[in-house]
Formats: structure tokens, C-alpha cells, sequence
């Protein structure tokens, strides 16, 4: 296990960089030229970066900084594309990252629905598809049906733990962003609201720096109120996720019990107040506990709970996992809840599992190497 390391520059802004260049009586364009050569074309050592004077990259080394960033250990591959990599970091934590080809977890960036393509591509024959990045090692929010809230949390990654698990999955894949589409999900480990300066620092490097528009950002939140109106104020931002899951607050405390300390009125009223932009609409995530919150009534219920937002329903039937007390509803019952919901005008879509066989699926993520063969 590696327990420490130089000193490391990629996850600083171009501002922090600025001031290194500063520091070692360089121009202050240097930064600028170090935060590209980081970010859009992803070098991973100084003596890679040519157009900086070699006594700057001298001093660099000298100084212990480094470009060292995350790195993949392992990888699985489902049948349908889906690639769950586990990502180490540099004291030895680690984190699940997902690449899912042609289709993503739940926003696309131009409206179009999650999986709703077949065959998915390779990298030689690239049109779309999304990556779901970690914001924490494990979870704090302890929702009890998601496999995640099984390891606690850990402890926060650092804004360049976030942007380097992107970076590492696109040199894998050999994308090139924006050129090539790709967005982004912050819907893995973790709730990036818990560590919102982190996560906010990452997205404006991966817009600034590696190139992946806003647009093509969605991060889910469980409910960390405040942050939602927080988010509301960023100049740069993803667009909002909202994991519902209930249809009252009885439901949602038994199975999300962030909601004892953040109700369904405070939390929905937060989404109202949610500053739009043009065409946009707030996500509501909902997974369908089999007998627990998939009834028609409790579907008339979100309708009542999201009246009259710019919203979206996506719903998701229950990615089964051991240690999960909860059962998967049968199709008939999604098929129903959905119904209800569109015939009362709102837009919901059926996200289709990706990666369920390998445990890469929404709510399966785990750091897990045993749960999967490996050939």
C-alpha cells in the first residue's frame, strides 16, 4: 500500500498553478500552460511537457511536486458494454468508477433517455457514453438499498481524485473529449453534496481543463438541502438529480433516513426554488422496491409531491445485492407506476440496468473484487 507520495499538482485550478509558476520566478502564463498540458492533453509527467523551460521542470521535481493522479488496478466487462473500474488513489483507498457505452445512468445532455440504444460500441467505433464518478470512499447517507451504504464512508476525495478517475477511464478508452461525447454522472460512491467543495473544484477543471461541457453533467444528491440552493448560485454547474425514492416521508424515512433530518417538504420546496435554465428540468430519481413504494397509489402520490415543476421521473426497478432486504418489483408493477405518472403529464423513463452482472449497476458499486468472476 502506497501511504505517501510527492507532492501532487494535478487536482490545483489554473490560479494554484499561477502561483507555482510564480513561486519559481516563472511567468504566470506558466500555470496556464501546465493546466492544459494536465487536463485537455493529460500528461502524466513534467518531462512530457515540452513547452515549459526545462529549468521550471527542474525546479518542479526538486520543489517534490508531481503530476500523480489515480490510477486503474482492475477492471470487469459486462455483456452489455458496461466497464466497472476500480481506481486507486495514492494512500491505498480505492473507488469504483463506470463507463458505460452508448447510453449512460441517467442524463445524455441533450434529453435523450439512459440506454434507450442497443449494441453498445467500442472506442474504435465511438458515438456516446457516459461515465459515473465517485465523490467519496463509501457513503455516509446509509440509504438501505444501495450496496454502497454498506462501507460507510471513509473519507473524501480530493478535487483531482475526482477529476483523475475521468481522466484515467478516457486514456483507457482513448476518448478525447469534446471532440468525442462524453458526459458525466457524479452518481457514484459517495454523495457529492458532503463534499461539495471538492466536487464543485472538480467540475471546473473538467469543464475549464479536460474539456467536457456542463450540459453533459448530472450530480444526484439524496437530499442535503441546503446544497441544493447552493448549487442554484454556482456560475458553472451540472444539472440536478434528485433521488426520491418515496412518495411520504414515512416511506422515505425507513428506507433513506437523510430524510429525518431534511423532510419531503423542505427537500421539494428546495427543488422549486431551483433556478432553471433554458430547457432544463430537475431529475427526480425513483428505485422501485418490490411492496414497498411501487404501488399505483404511491405513484399518484409523487405526481402530487412534483406538481407543477420543470421535472423528469426516472425510474428504477431495484439492482438486487447481497446484504439487500428489499426485492425487485415485477415489470407489470414498473410498467404501471410509470403509466401513472405519464398519463398525469410527467416525463418518466424506465432506466435500463447496465452492468447488473458485474455489479456496476445503479446501487451495486462496492469496491468489490469478490462478488464478480473473474476469467
Amino acid at each position: 500500500m502506497q501511504t505517501s507520495s510527492p507532492k501532487s499538482l494535478f487536482g490545483a485550478d489554473e490560479a494554484r498553478l499561477s502561483e507555482v509558476a510564480a513561486q519559481a520566478g516563472q511567468p504566470r502564463y506558466r500555470g496556464r500552460q501546465l493546466f492544459e498540458a494536465m487536463y485537455g492533453s493529460r500528461m502524466t509527467s513534467f518531462e512530457e511537457i515540452s513547452n515549459l523551460p526545462k529549468d521550471f521542470r527542474l525546479w518542479l521535481k526538486e520543489q517534490g511536486y508531481s503530476v500523480l493522479r489515480p490510477s486503474i488496478s482492475r477492471q470487469f466487462q459486462s455483456t452489455d458494454g458496461t466497464i466497472r473500474y476500480l481506481v486507486d488513489m495514492n494512500d491505498g483507498e480505492s473507488v469504483e468508477t463506470v463507463w458505460m457505452p452508448e447510453g449512460d445512468a441517467g442524463e445524455s445532455g441533450d434529453g435523450s433517455e439512459a440506454g434507450e440504444e442497443e449494441n453498445p460500441s467500442s472506442a474504435a467505433t465511438f458515438h456516446r457514453a457516459t461515465i459515473c464518478v465517485s465523490s467519496q470512499v463509501g457513503c455516509a447517507v446509509n440509504c438501505q438499498f444501495c450496496l454502497t451504504a454498506q462501507l460507510g464512508v471513509r473519507r473524501n476525495l480530493s478535487p483531482g481524485e475526482i477529476v483523475g478517475q475521468v481522466t484515467a477511464v478516457l486514456n483507457d478508452r482513448k476518448i478525447v473529449p469534446p471532440q468525442q461525447r462524453v458526459n458525466l454522472v457524479f452518481m457514484g460512491m459517495g454523495e457529492p453534496f458532503l463534499n461539495y467543495d471538492n466536487f464543485m473544484a472538480a467540475v471546473r477543471i473538467l469543464v475549464e481543463g479536460v474539456g467536457i461541457p456542463e450540459s453533459r453533467m448530472t450530480v444526484s444528491t439524496a437530499g442535503i438541502v441546503p446544497r441544493i440552493s447552493d448549487l442554484g448560485r454556482e456560475r458553472v454547474r451540472p444539472k440536478l438529480a434528485i433521488s426520491l425514492n418515496a412518495p411520504d416521508d414515512e416511506i422515505r424515512s425507513q428506507i433513506m433516513p437523510i430524510n429525518q433530518k431534511w423532510n419531503l417538504e423542505l427537500l421539494c420546496s428546495a427543488a422549486r426554488e431551483f433556478p432553471l435554465r433554458s430547457r432544463e428540468k430537475i431529475t427526480f430519481e425513483y428505485v422501485l422496491l418490490g411492496g414497498v413504494n411501487d404501488a399505483p397509489e404511491h405513484a399518484r402520490q409523487v405526481v402530487r409531491l412534483i406538481s407543477g415543476m420543470s421535472a423528469k421521473v426516472n425510474l428504477i426497478a431495484l439492482n438486487p445485492g447481497p446484504g439487500l432486504n428489499f426485492g425487485t418489483p415485477k415489470q407489470e408493477r414498473v410498467l404501471a407506476f410509470q403509466k401513472v405518472l405519464v398519463d398525469a403529464g410527467v416525463p418518466t423513463f424506465i432506466r435500463k440496468p447496465r452492468g447488473r452482472d458485474i455489479f456496476a449497476a445503479c446501487g451495486q458499486l462496492k469496491r468489490t473484487m469478490e462478488l464478480v468472476q473473474v476469467s
